[in-house]
């Protein structure tokens, strides 16, 4: 139950962060508190954990509802750059649905299918945030480990799959492990692809990297300044386009939702971690390492 201390703890948590943002709705979920904002032409969704707010999960421009706000989405989008036409997606975590969305408006035959933990995220998204389900867009409210496995028995697959669960601290642990990546790896069609959102700036960034690397043969990386990277990852070799190339084919497509294609294709960088970091685990996750 939802008591008045919970409520006014979450409102000062907010305040504090975001001075002028007009809180709009907040709920106690089974797993954290969500708080739906506005603010310079956004809204927001936030969540409260550890008894503080959290960075912004999802977000869209009020005037521009189509056009997207954070770099990591429009980095992700780089996925169709090297899997243009991918027929069953898989996005872990759901947020607002902005990435649904977007998906389904460039590829209307593709089967999208969103696997999230929490009921309160999924109604949230659908009242404040317009996400919509229906034939091509479906969502699935289960861990998405527990998803996957029970989707391995019945031989379910997919071409892309994009990983963007965030609990509000990071990536929750059970979804960052060597096992969990090869249930993902697992799961991918022939040719497949993953995109996983991370950050260039997490405490686990090299742990993160060589994980990534015990699991897939070929991992590029894309990162902007402001600490966003998102990893693609696949058992096959793939490359991605020349920006010339990329934008002549893509740039009409992309221009909806704000993504300039030779700039998100400029943030390809090197492997730039340490190649001796050890692999993260079930037994050996990220709780053992930030404990310290």
């Amino acid at each position: 139950m939802k008591t008045l201390f919970t409520v006014l703890t979450a409102t000062l948590l907010l305040a504090s962060t975001t001075a002028d943002a007009k809180i709009i709705h907040e709920e106690r979920s089974l797993y954290r508190n969500i708080l739906i904002s506005e603010q310079n032409g956004e809204r927001c969704m936030r969540f409260v954990v550890h008894d503080r707010a959290t960075h912004n999960q999802s977000c869209f421009y009020l005037a521009n509802p189509r056009k997207l706000v954070f770099d990591y989405a429009k980095m992700v989008m780089a996925s169709l750059l090297v899997k243009p036409e991918p027929k069953e997606i898989l996005i872990v975590g759901l947020g607002g649905g902005t990435l649904p969305a977007v998906f389904h408006e460039l590829l209307p035959n593709a089967t999208i299918t969103s696997a999230e933990i929490d009921p309160a995220v999924v109604k949230a998204a659908k009242r404040f945030f317009n996400y919509q389900e229906s034939a091509q867009i479906q969502t699935v409210v289960m861990d998405a480990r527990v998803y996957l496995k029970r989707a391995l028995r019945e031989n379910k697959k997919w071409d892309l799959i994009i990983l963007d669960a965030f609990n509000g601290d990071y990536i929750p642990e059970h979804l960052m492990t060597k096992e969990f990546l090869q249930e993902v790896r697992s799961a991918l069609n022939p040719g497949g692809l993953v995109a996983a959102n991370t950050f260039a700036t997490s405490r686990l960034y090299h742990h993160e990297s060589v994980t990534y690397e015990a699991v897939f043969p070929h991992v590029k990386m894309l990162a902007s300044p402001r600490g966003n990277r998102v990893l693609l990852a696949a058992p096959e070799p793939f490359s991605l386009p020349g920006p010339d190339l990329a934008s002549q084919e893509w740039q009409a497509r992309f221009d909806p939702y704000g993504i300039d294609v030779k700039q998100i294709l400029a943030l390809e960088k090197a492997a730039n971690w340490d190649k001796n970091a050890k692999v993260l685990t079930d037994q050996f996750a990220p709780a053992n390492l930030l404990k310290h």
